[in-house]
């Protein structure tokens, strides 16, 4: 006769049983907040920083429990789309440059920073965030992010080390610009661009009157210094260029007035960081700066002649370091790094890449078309409705100007702008099963009437 088993080791059991269920459960239903918490991830997961490859089990983790959920409730992935067919031959052109030297850590990692994440994302955000309530959250998450990214940057231009949260910030053994406000990119152009791109988002909160008033004037005063205080010029070009245009062009008086405000706020911080700054001049010696013009143009003079030797397919990493090591003349560097996405993308994988890489940016612009009657788009008021297409395009000009003068190998920029660039293409995918489904259902009905 068996032993029953005692109470107390059932329960234990039934624990054992529970707990992994009802977390299993957890995220499955609730992919929008595994979203945000695999893009806080990769937000303090710099490269640099030995954390047992944490964003990378972030993205896999969220990647799984998506498709369970897709399958559980027999839901269709939309793969082919307009963006996705050029993100996708970028993916597999990267993903044939990785394996052909596949035990380099390196070249797995820039390719999962610069094309598997974006892909995943794109696609990932366009289905899960469908409705009014996933969007608030994710524009609440972008509003936290530019509201620490730009403390950090602002604590760091006063010196206020003590308040910088995580202190690896602040250790000059990692990443660059160590002298800079670099955030927890360790990377001052990334930390720039994102708090860019991040306030573009939180412009269009308060045209919708949803971002409250303290937090928009916190912002207000806030950015400027923040941008400032990144001491990049490329990063205070777009922000200059994207709030003055925006000052001019925008139909909306809320954005024009909150652009001219940013730049009265921007030209008063920059008088009082450089008269704060005069003595030890850092911020004028990044205008009078020229050694790094030289050193970029030089390497891209040497990365165009690559690309002439090899204009289709390009080269492989290894190759390209030893062929600047020996083009580019008076300069010695451990590595070469080219400063320019597009340079990158023609030396790396030719003009098949270059047509791949022009196709995908012309889609993510035309994403701002307004392909049917605004009263189809989200209601005015919500996230990503008509009047956010308008802002689309000073988005990625934003990104694409920054492309110009660094590597887009920034992950958590990459994730953001592919992820709104998946729920728009996902709206305007709904809305055109929808019209067709109407159309349908109207010839349906028709025959119907004919026929009686």
């Amino acid at each position: 006769m068996a032993t029953p088993m005692p109470t107390a080791g059932r329960g234990l059991a039934a624990s054992a049983v529970a707990v992994p269920s009802r977390l299993f459960h957890a995220f499955v239903s609730h992919p929008t907040l595994l979203f945000l918490a695999a893009l806080t991830v990769i937000l303090f997961r710099p490269p640099d920083l030995p954390m047992y490859e944490m964003d990378r089990i972030a993205v896999l983790a969220l990647t799984y429990f998506v498709a369970v959920r897709a399958l559980l409730r027999r839901e269709r992935f939309r793969i082919f789309d307009p963006v996705s067919l050029p993100l996708l031959g970028l993916v597999v052109l990267a993903l044939c440059r990785a394996l052909s030297q596949p035990y380099d850590a390196q070249n797995w990692s820039v390719f999962a920073a610069k094309w598997l994440v974006p892909f995943l994302f794109f696609h990932i955000a366009g289905e899960i965030f469908t409705d009014n309530a996933s969007l608030r959250k994710f524009e609440i998450f972008c509003w936290i992010a530019l509201a620490y990214l730009g403390l950090i940057a602002v604590f760091f231009l006063l010196g206020w080390t003590s308040l910088i949260f995580p202190h690896f910030i602040l250790d000059e053994s990692l990443g660059i610009h160590a002298d800079r406000a670099r955030g927890p990119f360790l990377q001052a152009v990334a930390n720039g661009v994102a708090l860019n791109l991040l306030a573009l988002v939180a412009l269009d909160s308060f045209r919708r009157r949803r971002l409250p008033r303290l937090l928009a004037a916190s912002f207000f005063l806030l950015l400027p210094f923040a941008i400032l205080a990144t001491k990049t010029r490329a990063v205070w070009l777009s922000f200059a260029l994207s709030v003055s245009a925006l000052a001019i062009v925008s139909n909306t008086r809320r954005i024009r007035r909150a652009c001219i405000a940013s730049l009265i706020v921007a030209g008063v911080g920059f008088s009082i960081a450089f008269a704060m700054t005069q003595d030890d001049r850092g911020f004028s010696d990044r205008f009078e700066e020229v050694s790094p013009v030289e050193f970029r143009m030089a390497l891209d003079r040497a990365g165009w002649e690559l690309f002439q030797e090899r204009p289709v397919f390009g080269w492989s990493a290894g190759e390209v370091q030893a062929e600047l090591e020996r083009t580019v003349e008076g300069f010695h560097e451990e590595v070469f790094y080219f400063h320019n996405t597009f340079l990158e993308v023609a030396v790396s994988y030719g003009c098949v890449g270059v047509g791949l890489y022009l196709w995908l940016l012309i889609d993510m612009f035309m994403l701002a078309r307004r392909r049917f009657a605004a009263e189809m788009y989200p209601r005015a008021g919500n996230f990503l409705d008509a009047g956010f297409r308008s802002l689309w395009p000073m988005l990625l000009i934003v990104y694409a100007l920054n492309a110009c003068f660094v590597v887009m190998n920034y992950q958590f920029v990459n994730g953001l702008v592919f992820a709104l660039a998946g729920m728009l293409a996902a709206q305007d995918h709904r809305l055109k099963q929808g019209t067709k489904q109407s159309v349908a259902l109207a010839r349906a009905n028709y025959w119907s009437f004919l026929q009686t």
